[in-house]
Order: structure tokens, then sequence, then C-alpha cells
């Protein structure tokens, strides 16, 4: 049986099914996106949804939706579905849906009648093409196929309307037509592995509904553009290949195309290779051969600090070296250029937020516990040198060496850490001064790079950077515990923030700590017992002031909750690398039990994913992007630490 599986009894519930999305990418900026029911219910949704850079840096909608038809004796029986002003739901095709599965390629099993008609879906890698595959298993008579596009042309930040500006003019081409509905947009082709019929009938679609959209707060309905409809008849047996596309295809080949996808496509039949899945889909490689991690989907771009620390989580996790490097080239000289002083010339944004270079450093800490030290030091030990340097040098505009060898960064009225929520323009949370995680950061990349010099024989480097580290210990115990055995979240002057948050875990979980055991057990003894919930570390005790843990409402009112109570699953993994490291084996079972709540999501959101965030109280919902590069590179690490921690008992 298969891992993603639905029955009819949860497709034809639109309760259930409207909470599963489904999420399909070309690893190159484009994806596709919908519900598994094709019900779109966010403006990011989208059949094809592509980057055009001659425009600007947003993704946008091309074809939105794409409705099918099964036409027998004259009947028609339309398996779309979109939802309209009022609660309706139009024309309810989902009524015909059998079952849906999502192992190999997603595979939608319709059922009118006598007609049994599959439906899969696989997205062309590196390519602005998606490829619809129709079946018909079973007929007992003459059947007719009918396709309907629902166009868009938008950002996915907009909507669009009825107007007379767009172009209703197309043009035939292999088997399809192409059509622009805007001038600066690329051409639109659709093309059919069969000859058929398009019949010009333009219209309008209007008032269609996203009720993600609503429950955000934000507009929520647009009217689409409709050019016509293509028809073919269909024998049983016999598949159909559709391909929506920015460029032309020969579509004889369309077939073998479509099947040559599916065959390169690893199954999604358990935990792990779903996970796996997710992980390859926040791969982006250029034109140019340059490499990122989207942060997520569906509206999060390349961040820098969101790449360094997913970036082990999602390569080396899973053993794939290779493609660590290739991001990390990429990475590398976004923060030379930023250390230098010069104009990026990548894609990765938010470069210039004070932790960056010291997650830099941590991500390559791990490339050396996976590849060796040796390797390390050759691939990135210039790199290392240059960071600590420029952190030492005082040349990052928000981060100040003191001599009490703490690092020091003003985060008063802009936010400069991962909680980085702002309202009105100001910090919801603002983190400033000496920041707890920062400078356990920094403790802990002081004493690897250390490590490293010696390795190379640079005793000298390494007794000073041991020299820093030791004052930074010291001053890091004074400053950050407490009398009742957590750490503030950060000190600024006689300022300190007694609030509960997960940031004092970093200080557990890295390989290098000024904590002794008995403290690393109190600060994880209060995380357990205030911030930990089977999706992972609230980012504020229920206990502690201010605490909000539904992300729900408009847009103000979530800001004001999204760091204030909300579980997250990526600090979830610094946690149990945490356990791991104080009570080794001891704790395995307690992880393992940690797990299931991850694996409970592979159903919701995006399929086979984890979402952004999740409600810090139960029943702990999953809100905000549907997959969330940081969450799934987490669980994955985990998931290793686990399994090298079941071979070191054996």
């Amino acid at each position: 049986m298969s891992y993603l599986r639905f029955e009819k009894a949860v497709m034809t519930n639109l309760e259930e099914s409207l909470r599963r999305e489904l999420l399909r990418t070309n690893r190159s900026g484009a994806y596709a996106c919908s519900t598994v029911v094709d019900c779109n219910t966010r403006k990011y949704h989208g059949l094809l949804v592509v980057p055009v850079p001659e425009l600007d840096d947003e993704n946008h909608v091309l074809l939105s939706s794409l409705d099918a038809t099964v036409i027998q004796h004259g009947a028609e029986f339309n398996l779309g579905l979109h939802k309209y002003q009022g609660n309706n739901y139009s024309p309810k095709g989902h009524k015909y849906i059998r079952e849906f599965d999502c192992d190999k390629v997603p595979t939608t099993t319709y059922r009118v009648g006598g007609v049994v008609l599959k439906k899969e879906v696989v997205f062309q890698h590196y390519e602005d093409r998606i490829l619809l595959r129709y079946t018909l298993v079973d007929a007992h008579s003459a059947t007719t196929l009918r396709f309907r596009p629902f166009m868009a042309f938008r950002s996915v930040r907009q909507f669009t309307h009825e107007n007379s500006t767009a172009s209703r003019a197309y043009e035939e081409v292999d088997n399809g037509i192409r059509t622009c509905m805007y001038a600066g947009y690329p051409y639109l082709y659709m093309q059919f592995s069969k000859e058929n019929q398009f019949v010009f009938q333009p219209d309008w679609y209007r008032g269609i509904e996203y009720p993600k959209e609503q429950e955000r707060g934000y507009a929520s309905n647009e009217d689409l553009y409709v050019p016509g409809y293509f028809e073919m008849p269909i024998k049983k047996g016999e598949s159909i290949v559709f391909a929506a596309s920015t460029s032309e295809i020969k579509t004889k080949g369309l077939k073998k195309l479509f099947q040559e996808e599916v065959d390169s496509r690893s199954p999604r039949d358990n935990f792990f290779h779903c996970l796996v899945n997710a992980a390859h889909q926040f791969h982006i490689r250029e034109k140019n051969d340059d490499r990122y991690l989207i942060a997520g989907y569906p509206w999060f771009k390349c961040r820098a600090r969101d790449t360094f620390i997913s970036l082990p989580g999602l390569t080396l996790a899973i053993d794939e070296q290779d493609y660590f490097e290739l991001v990390m080239q990429t990475a590398s000289r976004a923060l030379r250029e930023f250390m230098a002083g010069k104009p990026l010339t990548g894609k990765i944004y938010e470069i210039e937020q004070p932790d960056v270079p010291l997650w830099a450093i941590w991500s390559i800490q791990q490339y050396a516990k996976f590849a060796g030290r040796e390797k390390c030091s050759e691939m990135y030990g210039n790199l290392l040198e240059e960071i600590i340097h420029y952190i030492i040098d005082g040349k990052h505009p928000n981060l100040r060496l003191d001599d009490n060898g703490l690092l020091y960064s003003n985060g008063r009225d802009k936010a400069v850490t991962w909680m980085n929520s702002t309202a009105y323009g100001r910090p919801v949370v603002p983190r400033s001064g000496y920041i707890v995680e920062f400078n356990a950061l920094w403790f802990n990349a002081l004493k690897f790079c250390a490590s490293i010099a010696k390795d190379n024989g640079r005793e000298e480097e390494a007794a000073e950077l041991e020299d820093m580290a030791k004052i930074t210990g010291e001053s890091f115990v004074n400053t950050f515990l407490n009398e009742y055995g957590y750490l503030f979240d950060y000190v600024d002057g006689n300022m300190m923030d007694w609030s509960v948050r997960p940031n004092m875990i970093f200080a557990v979980a890295f390989d290098y700590s000024p904590l002794s055991k008995e403290q690393k057990r109190s600060v994880l003894d209060v995380c357990t017992r205030e911030l930990l919930t089977p999706k992972g570390l609230r980012s504020l005790s229920p206990k502690s002031g201010g605490y909000n843990p539904m992300y729900v409402g408009h847009q103000t009112q979530r800001d004001y909750a999204y760091h204030q109570g909300t579980a997250w699953p990526w600090l979830g993994g610094f946690y149990m690398e945490a356990c791991l490291k104080l009570y080794k084996n001891t704790r395995l079972s307690f992880i393992e039990r940690q797990m299931v709540g991850y694996e409970d999501e592979m159903n919701y959101h995006a399929l086979g994913s984890i979402s952004e965030l999740f409600d810090g109280n139960p029943p702990f919902h999953g809100r905000g992007g549907m997959s969330f590069a940081m969450n799934v590179a987490e669980v994955l690490r985990s998931i290793k630490l686990l399994a090298l921690q079941y071979t070191y008992q054996k």
C-alpha cells in the first residue's frame, strides 16, 4: 500500500482534501502547486508558476489550472473544481475522484459511470514545463476529452481581473496553441501529444476566491481568462500527454519524455524518502550554473541564514556531498563579496545579517564531520580564516567584538536575528546587545577554527584563537547564565531578557560549548519543560509574558504571534542533537517518539514536507509556508544523528 494515498472518502470531503496541498518543482525556480483536488486555495497556487526575470524578481502564475471534461453520449462531466464567492464550489469535479496516490508521481483516478480516467503529473527538471498524462483505463463507449485552460499571467503576490488590455490573440503550434496575455511576459505554449481541435471561445471566469488568503486577512478574489478549449477523442487504454511551457516542444516526443521523467523519480514510500524528495525541491540551479537553496514555498526566496542552517541537513544528511559543495561555492562567493564591500553577483538575500558568517562556519563544521577535516581544510580553510579575521577586525557593520570576548549587535531598530518579525516598522522581538545564539556560535567558531589551524600546523594562530575562546567562554557563562538555571535571551547593558526562549539550546547542541555538563542539563531541562512540543520548540514559554501561540488572523496579528510561542521543527532538530550529546542511548526512544510528530505532517499541507511553523498549543496546526527548508533539513539531520547513534551502540 502506498505511503501517500487517499481514498474517495477523504478526497470528496473538502474540509479534509483542501488542507492537503501538492507541490512539484523543476529545481530552477518554477513550480506547480494546488490542493490534491485541484482547487486552488492560495494566490500562489497554479499549474505553471515561473520566474520572469525580465519583469521582476517574483514568480508569476501563467497557467492557473486545467479543467478536464469527460464527454460520453453527449453528456459532459467536468472534473474541475473552483471556489466562487459565497462559498460556492463549481463544477464539483472532486465527487468523481476514486483515489489519489502520490507514491512516485501524483496520480488521481476519476470514475464517471463506466469511465475510469487516470491523471498523472510531473514537472520536467530544469525546464519551465509541466506535463500531465491522462490515461483512459476503462470505457464502454466512445469517449471525448475536453480541456479548458484557466490563465492568469500575474505575479504570485497580485490578482488579475477582467480587463480590455489582455490580449486574446493566439497562434497555432504543433498540436496546440501559444498565447501571451500581456507585453513583457513569455508566450505560454499549450500542446498535446495527440492531434486535437482548439475551439476559440474567450471568456472571463469571474469571482474565483482563495480561502487561504481570506484566512490571512488579504484580498482573495480574482477573474481568470479562458481562451477556449481543446477537444479530442480517446480510446480505452490510450494515454494523452498535455504540456504547458514557456517554450515549444515537438509533441511526438511527449509520451517518451513523460515516461523518462517518471522513471527518474524516486518513490515517496516512507517518511525518510518523503523528506529526501522535499529536500530536492529546495534546489535551484540558475542558467549560469549557480546553485541555491530556496528557503521555502510558496513565497520564500534564497536567504543567507536559511541557506547555511539548512545546507548540512539538505545535503550531507542524505549523502549528497557534491551538492553541498556546489551551493557553498555560490554562497561563499556571495559572503566574500559582502565582506569585501563589493556588489553581490548572486541572488542570496539578507547576507548582511550579523549571524550569517557565524552560521557559515557552523555549516562548514558539519562538512568537516562528514567529509573529513583534511578535505574541509582543503575546501574551506581559507574561507574560515577570512570570516574569523573579518569579525575580529571589526569589519562587519553590525557585529562588534568587545573586550570581554562577546559579540555585540544592535537590533533595537531593525531585526537582526532569525526572530525577524516586524510590526509598524519595528521588530516585534527587539533582540539587541549580547545575543545568546550569536555568542554560542562565536565560541563554537573560535574553538573549531582553532582546531583546524592546529591540524594545519598553524600552532601560533591556534593558540591565539584558543585564548580568545577562553575569554569568550568565561564571559558567556557570567553574562547569560542566571540563577534559575537557564540562559538570558539577550543582554544589553543593564537590560537582561528573562524570557524563556529556545535560542539557548544552541549552547547545548553545538560541538563546542562554554557550559559545563551540569549547566547544559539545566538548560535542556528548562527547554523540555517549557518549550518542547510534538512539532519542535516553542519560540517562547507559556510562562513568559507575551505568550501568543496561535498564528492566525490578519497580517499584524500574525506578526505579533510569529515568534511569541509558535513551534518550530528546526529548533527541535538542535534540541534532539543536544539530547543525544548529553544522554546518548538513554534518549534514543524519546527522540524516536519526537519524530512521530513530524511524520504526522506528511499527509497535510505540502504532502511529504513540513510547514514553516506550528501553533504552540494543541492540536499544533501547521501554519505559514507549506514547505520550509530549515525544518526539513533539521529533521533529516536528526534522522542521520539517530542512525549514527544506533551504529555507535551496535
